[in-house]
C-alpha cells in the first residue's frame, strides 16, 4: 500500500480484473477536487488510504445509483455495447455509477418519458419490477470508497465511516439508498471501475438511459441464476474515453 504520490494507492490482485480497480494519485485528486477542502481530504488519505468519505455530488460528479444486479446489467451494457464507463463503485449492496455533472436533474424526464416503470420503452419489454434509479446531483452527497481496502468486521461491515474532513460520521448518514450490508469477508464500499486520471469521461444521461432501457430489456431473457462470480467480470480500462 502507497502514499499518494506517483504511484497508485493500491491495486487490487486479480488478474481478470486487468486495473480495473486501480486508484492512481490522479484519480483520488479528482475525487477529493469535488468537496470543499480538496487538500485537507488528500491530507486524510495519506494518513487513512483504508478510509471511505462522504462527498457532495453536482460539480465534479452525479452518481446514478442502482440496484446491485441491475447495475451490473447496466454496466455490462456500456463496456459491451457502448463507450465504456466513468468510474463505478459499490456501497451497502448499490452500484454507483459516477456520471457528468447535470446528468441527476436530467435522466429522470428522460426515464419517465420512456414509459419507466410503467409497460416498458418504446420497443416494450416489461420494466415494471426493476426498482427505480436513484439519481444524486446537487445538494446530494455520497459515500466515495477509500483508495485502499477499508478493514472488515464480521458481516462486511467497515469498521467505520468518515467525512471528507477525517470525522466519523453516523452509519446512516452516509447511505446512498438501502442498505444491504455486504457478504462475510468483503469491504461494503469498494471500487468495480476506479477513477485514474484528473479527468475521467463521465457519460452523460441520454448514454446511461440507453444502458438502462438495455438492461431492462435484457432482463426477461437473463436467468435467474446469476454467475457464480460476478465481479469477476473484465472491464478494458484502455477503451474508457
Amino acid at each position: 500500500m502507497s502514499r499518494i504520490g506517483s504511484e497508485p494507492f493500491f491495486v487490487q490482485c486479480d488478474d481478470r480484473r486487468r486495473g480495473a480497480t486501480r486508484v492512481t494519485a490522479d484519480g483520488a485528486a479528482w475525487l477529493a477536487s469535488a468537496g470543499t477542502y480538496p487538500r485537507s481530504t488528500l491530507a486524510f488519505w495519506r494518513e487513512r488510504p483504508d478510509a471511505p468519505v462522504v462527498l457532495p455530488c453536482g460539480t465534479s460528479f452525479d452518481v446514478v445509483n442502482a440496484p446491485a444486479t441491475f447495475g451490473r446489467r447496466m454496466l455490462d451494457r456500456l463496456w459491451g455495447e457502448g463507450p465504456g464507463s466513468g468510474p463505478v463503485a459499490v456501497h451497502r449492496g448499490r452500484m454507483l455509477l459516477f456520471a457528468a455533472p447535470g446528468t441527476a436533474q436530467r435522466l429522470p424526464s428522460l426515464l419517465e418519458w420512456e414509459e419507466w416503470g410503467a409497460s416498458g420503452g418504446r420497443e416494450g419489454g416489461r420494466v415494471e419490477d426493476v426498482p427505480p434509479l436513484l439519481c444524486h446531483g446537487t445538494g446530494d452527497a455520497v459515500t466515495v470508497p477509500a483508495p485502499a481496502p477499508a478493514p472488515v468486521r464480521a458481516g462486511g461491515t467497515p469498521a467505520h465511516h468518515s467525512a471528507a474532513n477525517g470525522t466519523p460520521v453516523p452509519h446512516a448518514a452516509v447511505d446512498a439508498g438501502p442498505a444491504d450490508d455486504a457478504p462475510a469477508g468483503r469491504p461494503a464500499s469498494r471500487w468495480l471501475v476506479a477513477p485514474d486520471t484528473r479527468r475521467p469521461w463521465l457519460p452523460g444521461p441520454e448514454i446511461l438511459l440507453w444502458a438502462a432501457v438495455r438492461a431492462a430489456r435484457s432482463a426477461v431473457r437473463i436467468s435467474i441464476f446469476p454467475p457464480a462470480d460476478q465481479d469477476a467480470k473484465v472491464y478494458d480500462v484502455s477503451r474508457r474515453r
